[in-house]
């Protein structure tokens, strides 16, 4: 693979589809570029599938790491945090790599920036299920009010939108559901980027933060968040990746 550049106001996304990854030596050099830990945790699966989907997300992350930095993509060392967001240990590299992963059925995904908070979530749009129930428990009042607001057929794509938007912004956060998901609220019109509003507990502010949302298959829907400074633009790009392959 031929190295890339990664400008400050850079974000990469790359995906991967893992029902087209099925080749046995492709599979092979995959598990081979997994740490021990890595071996036993698919393993811990009980359904093939599954076990599947994170052999193709270890591979995805390290060589996506990879094209930003010489480093062999069995090389990188990652730990987590106290709310289970992943981070790069070792080798050090500079600049510094701030990545983030998801994964749903059929797609696996992960946003790479530099030294700089990033969140990514995918989600099959066909899981929209029990929408607005959902969305009742969860979602701001604003959120909830649009959602009822739209004709019955368009609520559950809607209700993908905000929840992979949600989800984007606790990852890049790294606090996961320690941040209630009523306590912000996303803004979307079409035609213009997503913006966000936060309850004042959160003491968060809404011009440091960049979305994004992304159709890359009819099946799928991703959204992004990047930290950024106040008037800055970040450009964020999404390519299909098969790892070790382009």
């Amino acid at each position: 693979m031929s190295r890339l550049a990664l400008s400050p106001t850079d974000a990469h996304i790359w995906y991967a589809l893992p029902d087209e990854l099925t080749e046995p030596r492709l599979l092979d050099a995959y598990r081979a570029l997994m740490a021990p830990g890595e071996r036993e945790r698919q393993l811990r699966y009980y359904f093939e599938k599954n076990r599947h989907e994170y052999l193709i997300t270890r591979a995805l992350v390290r060589t996506a790491l990879s094209r930003y930095a010489d480093v062999p993509p069995d090389a990188w060392v990652f730990e987590a945090g106290e709310h289970g967001k992943p981070y790069i240990v070792r080798p050090e590299v500079s600049p510094r790599l701030s990545f983030n992963l998801s994964n749903t059925t059929g797609m696996v995904a992960c946003i790479i920036a530099i030294e700089r908070e990033v969140g990514v979530d995918v989600e099959e749009i066909e899981r929209a299920v029990r929408a607005m129930e959902i969305a009742d428990r969860f979602f701001s009042p604003s959120e909830v009010r649009a959602l009822r607001g739209l004709p019955e057929p368009e609520q559950p794509g809607r209700f993908i939108t905000y929840w992979t938007l949600k989800e984007s912004y606790i990852k890049a956060r790294g606090m996961g559901l320690a941040i209630p998901l009523d306590h912000f609220s996303f803004l979307i019109s079409e035609g213009s980027e997503p913006g966000i509003e936060f309850d004042p507990q959160l003491k968060d502010d809404p011009s440091t933060w960049q979305f994004a949302r992304i159709r890359p298959t009819r099946r799928h829907a991703v959204a992004a968040a990047v930290r950024v400074a106040p008037g800055e633009r970040v450009a964020l790009s999404a390519r299909k990746t098969v790892p070790l392959v382009f």
